[in-house]
């Protein structure tokens, strides 16, 4: 036993003292900073302190359990337990101090790791003499069988409390190491980048001697760049005035231009050509202003080329932010770069403004352009516009509404506000005004002309060859344009003679409406048939019945007698023969049948309110006697000269009988008007039927008047005097007082009647008034007055003392007609021809007797055995006729003081 504990004891120092010297020898490595193992040793000390040893005589807790296996089972292995905890000891120790040392705030030198050796090796050997004592306990105890157990179970749980200290302190320990590996890292890191910062600065310590004059002249040359590039201009306009006044005194030559006028001229002409030109001027200015300030700042200023770039961009955008300058040359500089951003501001603004104020004015006077299609384009103004626009809205209305342009040479406003005065309802239609020219294709195009379905050109006011030349040329514009036209061309002319140089212009695009010839023919039927301008007003607008085409494959086949009465709603005029090019055939035979493609004019109310129906029952019956005669003699006056004189005379010496006499009372002299008329190409000596007698006066004048037989004269038509024409008002005042010095001179002429007083309508006038006497005269003698002006129109249509004829309106009505449908004209121009058929007035006489009964359709019947077609009928009591009336297949008792209104041939 002794032999046992000596070599164990001997083995457990020699172990013991490798161990230490091993510790010592590797502690640098494992604690590299002072701070760090003192901080690791103080908490190694004040960890809580554990026993070593339990009460009973037994191993140190220290030892495996393999160790207490080996010192229960042999004794001869205690030597190799021993070296195993003294070793164990010793590696305690070499992770920590002493708890005497808690209290040192330095790690343990040399000296204080040996004494801890020391204390270390003193330890171990108690250690050892205690488990030699604990050998001594195991060999007395071993015999007791009983005891053993238990003791084994204890010596089990100690030996289990020391491993895990064991576990956690080597844990503990690679723990450490991981972490002074990263701050050792962490270190060299900073290290190096300590010492490349005090490398740079060590650099430009050393460098900045040699850089300071560089900068200094760089600076320098900056700010004299900035001096020489502002000083150029005002340099080269001296030189080029020099250049100019030396070229001039040279030369001797005044018709010579200067080169500061040519530079001049070629910059007026680049800002005036190049729509771009002002913005490039100001961003340039802007960009020069910039870089120069920049230059000037960094010759002035310690700060970069960049930094003084932004620094003067902000001087210019902003004129208060040089106020931070420091400095004579700083803020000397500063504040002429916020004068150039001031002048450079004011021009931007005066730029935006003027673009702005541009725009506004654009859509003020109607220059912006029309995004529309299908719209009804007119181009031109005159006093028919009104008429023309209100006709128009009619026409739209069963569409909801549609969309006018119109285009002249006036300004947007005023034209709106002309619009705005009318007094009519536009219905839904919008009208849109534009200001240009219709000679002008750009002008053109920005009212969308290629797109429009109808292009109405009306005639200005003034000289009648003057407006047909202008309306010449518009049509050659409107034939110009490239993109082609979708809808026809309506041109109206003041002159016949112009009708075929238009047409031949236009080509099949065009229809024309000669106004002059129109209105003439018109007041010359008016003359012979009162009442008929009445009628054309209800059939030429489209408030009441107008014409209208139509194909009805289902009345193929039948004859024209039967598509009389095949339209309750509508009745038939004529046929559009397919055959025949789409030729209008007005008032057919009977006999005529319909063929495939072809299409029936009608009198309707509208284009959609017609269809055809059932064959009625008509009966036919026998037309009275004959009672048209011979033509008589006719006696009338035309006062006033209109610029179509020659062609009314013609119309009239084809109508009126033999042995009828035209007196032409006008301020005319009489041998200028046998010129005007040569001119115009009538040979007074050709004339077959009447006689031409020639009055010269004053029409408004009673003195002149009175010199004329007005008691004598079947009609007289008061036409609107060239002179005054172009002003509507003016001569509708002028007629308006011929036509009461007229009346008035009859009524003193004629002998009084009482009856003629009492016929007057609602006892509006007393026996013996003015208006009264006016009204017997007008029995006998037709007046036919030519208005220009509708609101003239009330006032004639009240005192009942004569006819009228509303020329522009009646005009207007036409156009509107041919605008809406291109074929109507060719009716229009028939009607008004001087062959083929025209509108006449009948007396109930030609097609039955007094108080007879019959219904519309048996006397639109009878009226085909003398080829007529009668559209409608006035009563005698009535005021108005009805055209195209309902109910036609109603019975009524009929007058013979009842009037038809029929188309038939010229008589």
């Amino acid at each position: 036993m002794s032999f046992n504990a000596d070599s164990t004891h001997t083995s457990t120092s020699t172990s013991t003292t490798a161990t230490a010297s091993a510790s010592a020898s590797t502690r640098d490595w494992i604690f590299p900073s002072p701070s760090f193992t003192h901080s690791s040793y103080r908490d190694f000390r004040s960890a809580p302190r554990r026993r070593r040893f339990s009460t009973y005589p037994r191993a140190p807790k220290a030892t495996h359990s393999q160790l207490h296996t080996q010192i229960l089972s042999q004794n001869s292995n205690s030597s190799g337990s021993l070296s195993k905890y003294s070793g164990f000891r010793r590696r305690r120790f070499e992770f920590g101090y002493d708890r005497r040392d808690d209290e040192s705030p330095s790690p343990p030198d040399d000296a204080s790791v040996d004494k801890a050796d020391n204390a270390t090796s003193q330890s171990l050997g108690k250690c050892e003499v205690q488990i030699d004592k604990t050998k001594s306990y195991l060999k007395t105890f071993t015999g007791f069988a009983n005891g053993r157990l238990r003791v084994r179970w204890q010596l089990a749980f100690t030996v289990a409390m020391l491993i895990t200290v064991f576990s956690s302190l080597v844990h503990n320990n690679f723990c450490l190491h991981s972490e002074v590996i990263q701050l050792q890292d962490k270190i060299s890191k900073l290290s190096t980048r300590l010492k490349l910062y005090d490398l740079l600065d060590y650099v430009d310590t050393s460098d900045s001697s040699y850089d300071a004059i560089p900068n200094k002249n760089l600076k320098i040359a900056a700010l004299a760049i900035s001096i020489t590039l502002l000083s150029l201009p005002f340099l080269f306009f001296k030189y080029v005035d020099y250049v100019s006044n030396s070229r001039r005194s040279f030369e001797n030559n005044a018709e010579e231009v200067s080169l500061n006028k040519q530079l001049a001229y070629r910059v007026d002409v680049f800002l005036s050509v190049n729509p771009y030109a002002k913005p490039l001027a100001l961003l340039v200015a802007t960009l020069l202003v910039i870089g120069l300030g920049g230059l000037a700042l960094y010759g002035v200023t310690d700060d970069g080329l960049a930094d003084c770039l932004w620094l003067s961009w902000t001087y210019v955008a902003s004129s208060g932010n040089h106020a931070d300058s420091e400095g004579i040359g700083p803020r000397l500089v500063s504040v002429s770069i916020s004068f150039g951003g001031m002048l450079i501001f004011a021009m931007m603004l005066g730029l935006v403004s003027d673009a702005i104020s541009e725009k506004f004015d654009s859509l003020r006077k109607g220059r912006s352009e029309v995004v529309e299609q299908n719209h009804t384009l007119i181009l031109g103004w005159s006093d028919k516009l009104g008429s023309l626009l209100n006709q128009l809205a009619i026409a739209n209305e069963s569409l909801g509404g549609g969309i006018v342009v119109i285009m002249a040479e006036r300004d947007k406003e005023e034209m709106e506000i002309d619009i705005a005065k009318m007094e009519f309802d536009f219905k839904g239609t919008s009208v849109i005004c534009r200001s240009g020219s219709p000679l002008i294709l750009a002008d053109l195009k920005k009212v969308s002309v290629s797109k429009a379905r109808a292009i109405v050109v009306l005639a200005d006011d003034g000289n009648a060859d003057q407006s047909d030349a202008r309306a010449l040329r518009t049509v050659l514009s409107l034939t110009g344009v490239k993109e082609g036209l979708r809808g026809h061309i309506v041109v109206e002319l003041s002159d016949l003679d112009n009708e075929v140089l238009v047409k031949l212009v236009g080509g099949d695009l065009v229809e024309t409406v000669v106004a002059h010839d129109v209105i003439g023919r018109l007041m010359i039927q008016c003359a012979r048939q009162p009442g008929l301008a009445q009628i054309w007003e209800d059939i030429l607008g489209f408030e009441n019945c107008e014409f209208y085409i139509k194909r009805w494959p289902q009345l193929d086949g039948m004859p024209f007698e039967d598509v009389l009465i095949s339209f309750p709603e509508a009745i038939p005029c004529g046929v559009k023969v397919a055959s025949h090019g789409g030729k209008i055939i007005l008032n057919p035979d009977d006999s005529y049948i319909l063929q495939e493609g072809d299409e029936v004019l009608v009198i309707a109310e509208d284009d959609d309110t017609y269809a055809p129906s059932a064959l009625p029952m008509v009966w036919r019956g026998n037309l009275p006697r004959e009672v048209i005669g011979p033509k008589s003699t006719e006696k009338i006056l035309l006062c006033g000269w209109r610029r179509d004189m020659e062609d009314m005379i013609m119309v009239l010496d084809a109508f009126l009988a033999h042995g009828s006499e035209l007196w032409m009372f006008n301020e005319v002299p009489e041998k200028e008007r046998d010129k005007k008329l040569i001119d115009g190409g009538l040979d007074t000596r050709r004339l077959m039927n009447i006689s031409l007698v020639n009055r010269e006066g004053n029409a408004v004048i009673r003195r002149h008047l009175e010199s004329l037989p007005l008691e004598s004269f079947d009609s007289i038509l008061i036409l609107a005097d060239e002179s005054v024409e172009d002003s509507a008002i003016q001569a509708d005042s002028r007629s308006l007082a011929t036509l009461l010095l007229i009346r008035d001179i009859q009524a003193k002429r004629l002998p009084y009647r009482e009856s003629m007083v009492t016929q007057v309508p609602r006892g509006s006038f007393s026996q013996g008034s003015w208006i009264g006497e006016m009204q017997q005269a007008s029995d006998k003698s037709v007046i036919i007055s030519e208005i220009l002006d509708p609101r003239t129109k009330n006032l004639l249509s009240m005192s009942k003392i004569s006819d009228y004829v509303l020329s522009n309106e009646l005009v207007s009505m036409a156009l509107a007609m041919v605008a809406e449908d291109r074929q109507i004209n060719d009716v229009l121009e028939e009607l008004f021809a001087e062959e083929g058929n025209e509108m006449h007035i009948r007396g109930a006489a030609f097609y039955l007797e007094d108080s007879e009964e019959l219904s519309f359709y048996e006397v639109l019947i009878r009226a085909r055995q003398r080829r007529e077609i009668v559209i409608g009928y006035r009563l005698a009591d009535t005021e108005k006729a009805v055209i195209n009336p309902p109910a036609k297949n109603e019975r009524r008792a009929w007058s013979l003081s009842d009037v038809f209104i029929v188309i038939a041939e010229k008589e």
